[in-house]
């Protein structure tokens, strides 16, 4: 089994990057100015080297023609006390040397000296189109070393400047791309684990991110969208299963969840209330007689007369067929819930005309019960209720015949 690596992150990655670029820019910097002022100042060594070759040469021509050491010795004195020159030869036109003269103190940079003034330099002399003899020049770092110093030091200071500002431009931009991103990553990782499809990405100032952030906007708008939409149906699909479609009325499964929200105790207390169950008196005989049409109009007039009295805390739902249910609000019991019931059956009297010009009196007969005296669940409340309705049926029954 493998080990599982941890992802670098991408602010790291770019800092590596970064560094690494800095690192190679100034060095590539670093070698062509350090190769730049190497050939710069080999030039000038050498063309120094040159002029006081020349220099030594006008002074030591008198000297040469009269072929005098003494006087040779004293025209090169002034090239002896110029810093630079660690050896000078005079030789006249045979090749004899009239002056040797070799600084005593040591090569203050023996490498330097090497690189510069690897050669000597010489200067023939020459009088009437004759040469009468030559002067030869060697060098020494002891003029350049602080050149070489003061260079490398003043590169390193400016090679250092330059590393640290490219560092500190890097790390804004680094910083710049890394936020930009992270932002958008923070409304993507918001949306994913908890569901925030409100967020959006703001405007960025880079193009590229930029377009990705509207991308991901749209994205969400699009998902918002499909969001609202599901909730939409499924509270179509919960108003449905819970609404009888004739009606508009809740159905049994709606009287049932109101119940058992009825039956919980709430603050420590049950409040009372009233069950009323209601049933068309003689609903198939008409069915069968006018039409499924002229039955559907009956429950349809039921149902609104129904809705039209209820008062505030009251819930009125069809059960199926020709029963309906009303469970009046907490505390509305007792001699109130019989009055009520009472101005329903005067509403149901009222005719109900059909599509054939044919006008129907409906007649219900109500059964009511009441809690806590008549039952202590809601099976046992219905139960009451329709037994006390198919008395009051019955009892119709009776004073008809």
């Amino acid at each position: 089994m493998t080990a599982s690596v941890k992802p670098t992150t991408l602010h790291r990655l770019l800092g590596r990057f970064h560094f690494g670029v800095t690192l190679v820019a100034v060095a590539i910097s670093a070698l062509t100015v350090f190769l730049a002022g190497i050939a710069a100042l080999h030039g000038y060594a050498e063309r120094n080297l040159a002029l006081s070759s020349q220099l030594g040469a006008y002074s030591v021509e008198p000297a040469l023609v009269f072929n005098d050491p003494v006087a040779a010795q004293e025209a090169i004195a002034p090239l002896t006390l110029l810093p630079g020159i660690a050896r000078v030869t005079v030789s006249d036109a045979g090749g004899r040397n009239l002056v040797d003269w070799q600084r005593e103190s040591a090569d203050p940079a023996p490498l330097v000296t090497q690189v510069f003034f690897a050669e000597p330099v010489d200067t023939v002399i020459v009088r009437n189109g004759a040469p009468v003899g030559t002067i030869r020049l060697w060098g020494d770092a002891a003029a350049l070393a602080d050149y070489v110093w003061a260079g490398l030091i003043g590169g390193l200071a400016c090679l250092l400047i330059t590393a640290i500002g490219t560092f500190i431009i890097a790390r804004r931009f680094q910083r710049t791309i890394t936020g930009h991103i992270a932002a958008i990553a923070d409304v993507a990782h918001d949306v994913r684990l908890h569901r925030r499809l409100d967020r959006r990405v703001a405007t960025l100032p880079v193009a590229e991110l930029n377009r990705l952030g509207k991308d991901m906007n749209a994205l969400l708008d699009e998902l918002a969208d499909w969001q609202r939409s599901e909730a939409d149906e499924r509270a179509a699909l919960a108003r449905r299963a819970h609404v009888d479609p004739l009606t508009g009325l809740p159905n049994r499964a709606a009287l049932d969840t109101h119940l058992a929200d009825r039956f919980m105790i709430k603050d420590g207390v049950r409040p009372d209330f009233a069950l009323l169950y209601f049933d068309i008196d003689r609903f198939k005989r008409a069915n069968d007689q006018f039409g499924h049409a002229a039955g559907d109009a009956v429950l349809k007039a039921v149902a609104q007369r129904m809705a039209a009295a209820l008062q505030p805390g009251d819930l009125a739902a069809r059960l199926g067929g020709d029963e309906f249910v009303i469970v009046t609000a907490q505390g509305r019991s007792g001699p109130i819930a019989d009055q009520f019931a009472a101005t329903l059956g005067h509403a149901f009297a009222q005719p109900v005309t059909m599509g054939s010009g044919i006008d129907l009196i409906p007649s219900v007969s109500i059964g009511i019960a009441h809690y806590p005296r008549d039952g202590q669940s809601a099976a046992a409340l219905l139960n009451a209720a329709d037994m006390a309705m198919y008395r009051t049926k019955q009892a119709k029954h009776d004073r008809a015949r």
